[in-house]
């Protein structure tokens, strides 16, 4: 199986000067007017940075930090240059409230990742975006789990969408994402086996459930998830991936 690593990141975590980074990134910063924006770029390429610098590939030879660019493809999916030269390394990077998340993997594979809040989110909302498939899976849910439920089919939606090269210009309801009754990875506590009761509420950073994601075309994306306070985090890859790890920042 394809092995992915993965790190987070919060604003907390980034320098407030920006010697770490590029000089065509700082300049593009500069160009950059609005505070949010500002914070979130920034944020999203410190982490895509940290992840890089501590990849066990890398690891040998560590780039400094300002030698690391991430430069967005025409699609808008983030491709890796160190010392302004492409690298054959796969990245994917999500944001959202403070926090950010690069997984990173072999070069090659076709690979997303998101987070995501959990939240109440209105009937409008999951009419405008789900399939008819995962309305009833909400709908047989207790309320209590619905929005976690909803953040999970959500973010998979994200993950598989980022995979694909796509994003949110595509239909979102060309992919549906199925929970796999099934352990969590790495899960030495004994944790019961529906994947959206037990596992979701388990509150430690290396536990990993099963999910799939399957595109209208047929393709299937295996994957992972979890979830920690109100954060979800979904990734998914092809070939299929071993439960995420962790990197070491």
């Amino acid at each position: 199986m394809t092995c992915v690593y993965w790190l987070e990141q919060t604003e907390a975590d980034v320098p407030a000067e920006n010697d770490w980074l590029s000089l065509s990134e700082a300049a593009r910063l500069n160009d950059m007017h609005i505070a949010k924006r500002r914070a979130d770029w920034r944020l999203g390429r410190w982490t895509a940075k940290r992840a890089l610098a501590t990849y066990p590939k890398l690891s040998g030879h560590p780039p400094a930090l300002a030698d690391i660019e991430v430069r967005a493809e025409p699609s808008g999916a983030p491709e890796v240059f160190l010392a302004n030269q492409p690298a054959a390394i796969t990245i994917s990077l999500s944001h959202r409230a403070g926090v950010a998340i690069c997984a990173v993997a072999p070069p090659g594979v076709a690979l997303g990742c998101d987070l995501e809040v959990i939240e109440p989110r209105s009937n409008a909302f999951l009419a405008d975006y789900f399939t008819a498939e995962e309305q009833a899976l909400v709908a047989q849910a207790a309320a209590d789990d619905r929005p976690r439920l909803l953040a999970l089919l959500w973010s998979g939606k994200e993950s598989a969408l980022k995979a694909l090269r796509a994003g949110l210009r595509a239909d979102t309801r060309c992919v549906v994402v199925c929970p796999v009754e099934k352990r969590p990875a790495n899960d030495r506590q004994g944790h019961a086996d529906h994947p959206i009761l037990s596992a979701g509420s388990a509150h430690q950073r290396n536990i990993w459930c099963p999910l799939n994601v399957r595109h209208t075309s047929g393709a299937i994306f295996h994957g992972w998830w979890q979830n920690t306070d109100t954060f979800l985090r979904t990734l998914v890859a092809a070939p299929p991936p071993a439960a995420p790890i962790l990197l070491a920042d």
